[in-house]
């Protein structure tokens, strides 16, 4: 896997390195172009990603639909895991819950966020913590992606 933190930490402080940067992980995930992510904020522990409101991921009462956002949610979760898990371990989800709590009429910021100790701990199961927010600060999705984190094989 690229190492998803070099290659924001190189491109991002560029001219469009965002922008580069965001089609980048679109290609190591296709199925994440379908939202065409804008990833604004990747740490260790956060991410923040913005999924336009256009009519490509519009539903039947033209808000954002809600697995477009789900997608967003997915991707920043990813890209979080791969920047935070330490180099012995290995994850994959296994589970999402999300409550739809507003309507999407607006770009939608995706974010996921963890915290440092769940990375070290004996646990495998692994919870972490996204949303869907609006514009105008109104939350519009929200859950947990469980991921499965394991020891890498030797």
């Amino acid at each position: 896997m690229v190492d998803v933190l070099a290659l924001w930490n190189k491109l991002s402080p560029l001219p469009q390195g965002q922008r580069v940067f965001s089609i980048a992980f679109s290609q190591i995930a296709p199925y994440f172009g379908t939202v065409a992510p804008r990833f604004t904020v990747l740490e260790p522990n956060h991410v923040e990603l913005v999924v336009k409101k256009r009519r490509k991921v519009h539903n039947h009462i033209k808000t954002v639909h809600v697995i477009a956002i789900c997608n967003g949610l997915e991707a920043a979760m990813g890209a979080l895991a791969e920047a935070t898990i330490p180099s012995d371990k290995r994850w994959i989800p296994k589970g999402m819950e999300v409550a739809y709590t507003a309507k999407a009429t607006s770009d939608i910021t995706c974010i996921a966020e963890t915290d440092p100790e769940q990375w070290t701990s004996d646990n495998p199961d692994l919870p972490v913590r996204v949303r869907g927010v609006r514009d105008d600060g109104t939350v519009v999705v929200e859950g947990v992606i469980k991921l499965w984190v394991t020891p890498k094989s030797s």
